[in-house]
């Protein structure tokens, strides 16, 4: 049996840092970030890339779950409305795999924190906060397990997706 991770949370919430701790920590494992599919200039968000970027994810989710190298996949994105965790779900290949689906949230205060760092750094515009602080309470309708990391750090994150993982065969 397959392990697919999908974690979710607002941008600046630590899911790529955490993700690439599960990569280290679990046993034949790959790490896909759907922003990924999403590193192009100009970055347009339109329905015609929108299409194309879920085609690309799902692609290559779906690559990773048949080859049998694999047992556990790890998914990021930010994924704030349950549709979007469907659309990719039933695009993919899912027998003998279990989907773990995980979102990472934070305290707004911790969230705008994380993200000046990333501006501080390059990373990110000042929009960016507004933005992520808009996306936290949707995460609230979303059906996962719900990871505060406010005060964790990403290797601890990960140590309590691993648990969730093992709890739910």
């Amino acid at each position: 049996m397959k392990t697919l991770y999908l974690i979710g949370g607002p941008m600046g919430v630590g899911k790529t840092t955490v993700s690439r701790e599960l990569l280290k920590s679990l046993p034949r494992c790959a790490f896909f970030d759907g922003d990924w599919c999403w590193t192009m200039q100009p970055f347009t968000v339109t329905d015609e890339t929108k299409a194309m970027v879920m085609d690309n994810i799902t692609h290559t989710l779906g690559n990773f779950l048949r080859c049998s190298e694999f047992g556990n996949i790890v998914f990021c994105w930010v994924m704030h409305q349950q549709q979007i965790i469907e659309d990719i779900l039933s695009s993919l290949p899912m027998d003998g795999v279990r989907a773990v689906s995980v979102s990472l949230v934070c305290a707004p205060e911790v969230l705008t924190e994380r993200i000046r760092r990333d501006i501080d750094a390059g990373l990110r515009d000042e929009s960016n906060i507004a933005r992520a602080l808009s996306y936290l309470p949707l995460y609230d309708e979303v059906k996962s397990v719900k990871v505060d990391t406010s005060a964790l750090s990403a290797a601890e994150t990960a140590e309590q997706i691993r648990n969730i993982g093992e709890m739910n065969p």
